[in-house]
């Protein structure tokens, strides 16, 4: 709908193991996941100017930098998107954002998947699986449980 905000939801790439969750990194399948979603999304025509937040950990600051480089804006630092984060704090964020720009949101599961379920669904345990790196694009006149809408999902193996 005209004057709905969009909202691209994004899982950062394959990510290797490690002890310590915040500084995992991606894993060489992982960079070709990011990279390989971050040029498709260059050549989206409909999304207009972008403002791309990632969470703090690696994975996503790295998957981050691949759609920074490929769409040519910065990337912003949210510490309120890591897998700890309930999507009812992320909510309240978009909340206070203003209307009608487009925010990206690179960020982990299980938020992803529950975000986008809160949004669509207005529940939290009704949200997809996310494929590492996929994206879910979402339109809302207003970021509150149950009224978005999911307009595409796409994951890397699609491209």
């Amino acid at each position: 709908m005209a004057g709905d905000s969009r909202l691209l939801i994004m899982r950062h790439g394959e990510a290797g193991v490690g002890r310590v969750d915040h500084a995992r990194t991606l894993t060489a399948r992982g960079e070709q996941e990011a990279a390989r979603m971050a040029g498709w999304l260059a050549a989206q025509n409909d999304l207009g100017t972008v403002r791309l937040c990632a969470s703090p950990y690696r994975r996503a600051q790295q998957t981050a930098a691949a759609v920074s480089d490929a769409l040519g804006v910065p990337v912003e630092t949210l510490s309120n998107i890591t897998p700890d984060d309930t999507p009812r704090a992320v909510s309240d964020w978009l909340l206070a954002q203003p209307e009608g720009e487009t925010i990206m949101l690179v960020s982990h599961m299980p938020l992803v998947g529950a975000l986008c379920g809160y949004l669509v669904e207005g529940l939290e345990t009704r949200g997809p699986g996310f494929a590492t790196a996929a994206l879910a694009e979402l339109e809302a006149p207003v970021w509150a449980a149950g009224l978005a809408r999911l307009i595409r999902f796409t994951e890397p193996g699609q491209l």
